[in-house]
């Protein structure tokens, strides 16, 4: 029966009022507090700790312009103070993005729910808002250490900060769309803790296998992970490849969630709905992984070529095979990687890098098989190989293979920010002084809240 003028309230309205409800719900959630109280000296710590290590390495830096250029505040402060954010991230943020999914679903309110006229979709919208909020509360310690670094005379820069920021607010949101989905299909909220963590520790599984094991299909599979994703970021560039599948991860999984939450759906329905959607992100996935958009976005350029090189490359229009008889955890084949292979991922369109069969690396650091160390560019026909993991040896080699020349250029030379500051009188700031704010507002959230409606809001 439909509901008189005087009665009826209006959509953006009720959307209004749900998005309080929900913002309410998690900022009473001893979880959040929980995980807000753990954050505070976890993200100090880190920021202390990296620092004065900082500032120890700079005291030599200083002195020497060659050592100052690798005193780089991205690596050296930025990551290592956000890495205890992304920490609390992956273990204790689920709980909270569960609890906007399974507290309801657990109490039965979710049916309640599901009478506004606002549809599934603006429900489940309005609880990512919510969810978002509470991490834009989570990251108050990270972002005061940010500023903290500013106030004590460290170098920002604003083009790298921005875009680590961004890859965090990815990560977060491909978390939640797990923490969403385990809430809609687990029984408990426990239950959904469980599978939520499951998923985000196979992402680190997945990551330690592919550094172990030589396999290419396995090396693929693990750049799909969050944590590479994550890790581009770290590194000063953006990947649309990488934005991409955060946000298809985060999405899809959260239609899914849609799905399994209570609907009056039949179980083979929700079934079938759900390999639709896990049919959508796969073909999401493939469709990211061509995006081919890269931008280097650190102030020291570690992530391009010279651009005479890069425009050298760029007539590579064929196939380039690379066999690299290597273990993916030898150091050589990790600078290789940093320094050359992952630079010609964004920059040869038709690039393959395979592992050859060489045995590993024995106790004592060598291998029984000659050809361990080796590389080999195979190329329109052409044949060559080295052992150097070195960008200055391998791109002629390229250039050769290409038949083409490039000019040599210099990359402007970057300067370093070493800084000898120390952070430890900062220290009560994350340890005492955060605390008893988040406890204040956590005695004011718990504070009931006044609900008025008058004639004229209804």
């Amino acid at each position: 029966m439909a509901l008189p003028d005087r009665l009826r309230i209006a959509p953006v309205r009720i959307v209004h009022i749900l998005l309080a409800h929900e913002i309410r719900g998690l900022l009473a959630s001893k979880a959040l507090w929980a995980m807000l109280l753990a954050l505070a000296p976890l993200v100090g710590y880190g920021f202390v700790q990296a620092v004065a290590l900082f500032a120890e390495a700079s005291r030599s830096a200083i002195e020497f312009p060659e050592l100052a250029r690798g005193m780089t505040p991205l690596d050296g402060v930025l990551v290592p103070t956000l890495g205890a954010f992304y920490l609390a991230v992956t273990l204790l943020f689920p709980f909270v993005a569960i609890r906007a999914v399974g507290q309801d679903k657990q109490s039965g309110a979710a049916k309640l729910v599901e009478q506004f006229p606002v549809g599934a979709v603006t429900l489940l919208v309005v609880k990512m808002l919510a969810v978002g909020a509470a991490w834009c509360l989570a990251s108050v310690p990270a972002i005061s250490a940010i500023g903290i670094w500013a106030l004590i005379g460290g170098h920002l820069y604003t083009p790298e900060l921005f875009n680590l920021l961004l890859g965090h607010a990815l990560y977060a949101f491909a978390i939640t769309g797990i923490a969403f989905f385990a809430a809609a299909i687990a029984d408990s909220v426990s239950t959904a803790a469980i599978v939520a963590l499951a998923f985000t520790l196979g992402f680190w599984v997945l990551d330690f296998a592919a550094g172990s094991v030589q396999s290419s299909w396995l090396q693929a599979l693990s750049q799909m992970s969050l944590t590479a994703a994550l890790r581009q970021f770290e590194h000063g560039l953006f990947s649309l490849p990488h934005a991409l599948e955060a946000a298809s991860i985060g999405a899809t999984l959260i239609a899914a969630a849609g799905v399994w939450l209570p609907g009056g759906r039949t179980p083979p329905r929700k079934i079938g709905l759900t390999v639709g959607l896990a049919t959508l992100l796969a073909a999401l996935l493939a469709a990211a992984g061509q995006a081919g958009v890269y931008r280097d976005v650190s102030e020291d350029r570690r992530n391009s070529f010279t651009p005479a090189d890069e425009a050298a490359l760029a007539h590579m229009d064929k196939e380039l095979s690379i066999t690299v008889y290597l273990s993916p955890d030898d150091s050589r084949y990790k600078d290789m990687e940093a320094n050359v292979l992952g630079k010609l991922r964004r920059q040869v369109p038709k690039l393959a890098i395979r592992f050859g069969e060489a045995g590993r690396v024995g106790l004592y650091g060598s291998s029984g098989d000659d050809r361990y160390g080796l590389v080999v560019y195979e190329y329109a026909g052409k044949r060559e190989q080295s052992r150097s993991s070195a960008p200055r040896e391998i791109l002629p080699i390229l250039h050769g293979l290409a038949g083409v020349e490039s000019a040599p250029a210099e990359m402007p030379v970057y300067p370093g920010y070493p800084l000898v500051a120390d952070a430890g009188a900062w220290g009560s700031w994350f340890y005492l002084g955060l605390p008893i704010l988040i406890l204040l507002f956590w005695w004011r959230c718990r504070r009931p809240a006044r609900t008025n409606f008058n004639q004229e809001e209804i």
